[in-house]
């Protein structure tokens, strides 16, 4: 099957990486893209900063490539998820050429010939992409590999605490956003409400509290389902990425300036739409009242619909790829360090078949563009046969600066062993941003 290609689901910064590492070495790949351009869901976040750096935000192959077109690397600096497209993934797409497919749908990946109950042969058999194109047109891509890199982005969780729609949720679906706030000026004067406890939640409390600075009357409450607020603001001074640091700090601060006000413990029930306006309540039968426009903020999780005729392996709570859930689990960890990143951790039972990117963290939160870049180096040298290349681990992550552990879901008390340090604010102005899709 040497002669077939490798598909890429997904033309976000991992798939475009994966291709780029499949052609340097020589490995022909398709990268199939439902958006109609690179880095579709990143551009619609494009407005939000992201507090990782330059330098982590390409991958080696990726550059590799680019600087034959002469392209040059930005060496410093925040970029907006808009510049990250326009100045990296936009560039590498091109470059990529016609191996890059857009506004094609991938609808499900098999087996030629084999269902998913079928053995016999199984492994002998290359894979089959089916697609649909924007004009309805069915299509099949014959496969000797598959990465699927098509991220979560998609797939929001709801505002209901039990992980399903809170009872009214649908029926409010005018009044609640799942995305970051861009423009938030048509709140003014407002009761505004943010559920979430990730660094999207605190970037649309933030965007939030600068209204409610300038437009008196407006009123934003931060709801979060755990009982402590211990991990919500970062490792401060002891973070690795001080644009993280920065971030929990500012909405610290917010707090204590009567800005926001924050609600713990707050674990969305019901959703009771009254004329213009909602009342939330929670399971523990608190209310709150006259809310405007609720942001629903508590991450994504993957879409597994399209593999639902492959042998896959995905952790029972996590939905992750299960060779790395142990690894990520937000019941056990809060830090950020992932020691198992590589093919061998990822590998699924069909041969020849892997989850990267965001996607293979499930619904963990927290997810890096350093550690989807070092995913899919591993797993295009195992594709390539380079066995010793794809054992190595190259990963070196900024630490999150929180002590340790998630702490018990009820805890008032707080559950690290020391209180995070908090990042001084100074009279610079301090970039807001995210990391790459952080959950929430």
């Amino acid at each position: 099957m040497s002669e077939l290609p490798v598909v890429v689901i997904g033309a976000g910064p991992q798939g475009l990486a994966a291709a780029a590492h499949l052609a340097e070495r020589g490995i022909e790949v398709v990268v199939v893209e439902r958006g109609s351009g690179p880095g579709s869901a990143v551009s619609e976040w494009g407005h939000v900063r992201l507090f990782s750096a330059w330098p982590e935000l390409t991958d080696a192959a990726a550059r590799r490539l680019l600087e034959t077109t002469g392209w040059n690397a930005p060496t410093s600096g925040y970029p907006t998820g808009a510049k990250w497209v326009s100045d990296y993934l936009a560039p590498l797409a091109d470059a990529l050429g016609k191996r890059v497919a857009y506004a094609t749908t991938v609808t499900g990946v098999s087996r030629q010939g084999r269902d998913k109950v079928v053995d016999g042969g199984r492994k002998d058999q290359p894979f089959v992409v089916h697609t649909v194109d924007e004009g309805g047109n069915e299509s099949r891509i014959i496969a000797r590999a598959v990465i699927d890199a098509s991220g979560t982005w998609g797939l929001p969780n709801p505002a209901g605490a039990d992980g399903l729609p809170a009872i009214g949720e649908a029926a409010a679906a005018a009044v609640i956003s799942y995305r970051i706030p861009d423009d938030v000026s048509e709140f003014a004067g407002s009761h505004v409400a943010v559920v979430g406890a990730g660094h999207s939640a605190i970037h649309a409390v933030l965007r939030l509290s600068e209204l409610a600075r300038r437009a008196p009357g407006t009123r934003v409450t931060w709801m979060l389902r755990r009982g402590t607020a211990a991990n919500v603001f970062g490792g401060g001074i002891g973070d690795g990425l001080p644009e993280r640091a920065a971030l929990g700090s500012r909405a610290r601060k917010v707090i204590d300036e009567g800005l926001v006000e924050l609600v713990t413990g707050f674990r969305v029930a019901e959703l009771q739409r009254d004329g213009a306006t909602v009342t939330v309540l929670s399971e523990d039968g608190r209310e709150v009242a006259g809310v405007a426009h609720v942001f629903a903020l508590t991450g994504f999780r993957p879409d597994t619909e399209i593999l639902r005729e492959l042998r896959t392996d995905l952790d029972p709570v996590l939905d992750a790829v299960a060779g790395i859930a142990s690894e990520i689990d937000p019941n056990i960890h809060s830090c950020g360090s992932v020691s198992a990143t590589g093919a061998r951790q990822l590998a699924q039972p069909e041969h020849g078949f892997f989850i990267v990117g965001v996607k293979s963290y499930g619904r963990a939160p927290t997810f890096l563009a350093l550690t989807g870049y070092e995913q899919v180096r591993s797993v295009t040298a195992h594709l390539a046969g380079d066995h010793e290349a794809a054992a190595r681990n190259d990963l070196v992550l900024p630490d999150t600066g929180v002590c340790g552990g998630s702490g018990d879901f009820d805890d008032n008390a707080g559950s690290c062993c020391a209180a995070p340090s908090v990042l001084q604010i100074g009279a610079r102005p301090v970039a807001v941003g995210l990391t790459l899709l952080a959950g929430s």
